[in-house]
């Protein structure tokens, strides 16, 4: 974390979004190998078959591959989705003034700032609110969640 922040306070980016945003857009190296085995499963039988009837690289990928691996990518983002807004280290070291500070870093100041005096009603309507979007993107992509539960489990 100490090169990390280093290189993001030389750039700037110190007490700004930009150091939560950026570094996630990319993934992580869970994530590549999850979609790299995923796509492992795919047979190469289809690829070439789909190469020899004149099919180009891109092609293949949008029409073949694409629908094969969206059941993992709805998986991954949720995963992504839930790691990035449930994040409580990153923001507790680049985001220093209140005006930046994300959901959980307020949650855990009112748990701090009311720690003699608990103020259980104003934690738990904050923690429902952080809860909202992680409930909205699973009923968003329950279907695709439930997809790649199934095909995980099945020999091909």
């Amino acid at each position: 974390m100490i090169p990390q922040f280093t290189i993001f306070a030389s750039i700037g980016w110190v007490d700004t979004l930009l150091p939560l945003i950026v570094p996630g857009l990319f993934g992580n190296i869970i994530m590549i190998f999850f979609l790299r085995q995923f796509l492992n499963s795919i047979p190469d039988s289809i690829v070439e078959a789909a190469r020899i009837d004149g099919a180009s690289y891109l092609q293949i990928f949008w029409t073949l591959i694409m629908p094969a691996i969206r059941p993992a990518l709805a998986a991954q983002f949720i995963l992504w989705f839930m790691a990035m807004w449930n994040d409580y280290l990153a923001p507790i070291i680049y985001l220093n003034s209140p005006g930046t500070q994300t959901l959980q870093l307020v949650i855990a100041n009112f748990n701090a700032q009311y720690a003699i005096q608990t103020d259980y009603p104003l934690i738990m309507a904050a923690s429902f609110v952080a809860l909202l979007p992680v409930l909205i993107v699973f009923v968003v992509f329950q279907r695709q969640i439930i997809e790649s539960i199934a095909l995980s489990g099945s020999k091909g």
